[in-house]
């Protein structure tokens, strides 16, 4: 799958976020990795610095790396996950 790193897409999977119980945040940080998971409180904290492109890779890594129920999770989040899941 060819994803399109625009700002669209970006929100697309930010808005995944909420179905699986955490909280998005970009926020200035000194993270090694770029970002932060808080998994206690289910926060995750990504560098507002990154570029559109950075983002997006950042949000698919953690996506990829949460365990989550895809019970309450709405029908086109689940096909995004899907495709990202593949890369």
């Amino acid at each position: 799958m060819e994803l399109k790193y625009s700002k669209q897409f970006q929100k697309k999977l930010e808005n995944i976020f909420p179905d699986i119980g955490y909280k998005l945040r970009f926020e200035k940080g000194n993270f090694k990795s770029g970002f932060c998971i808080l998994k206690n409180e289910k926060v995750v904290i990504i560098n507002k610095y990154y570029t559109t492109e950075g983002k997006i890779n950042t949000i698919i890594k953690i996506l990829n790396s949460l365990n989550y129920s895809s019970d309450k999770i709405q029908e086109e989040n689940l096909k995004i996950l899907s495709k990202i899941k593949l890369i």
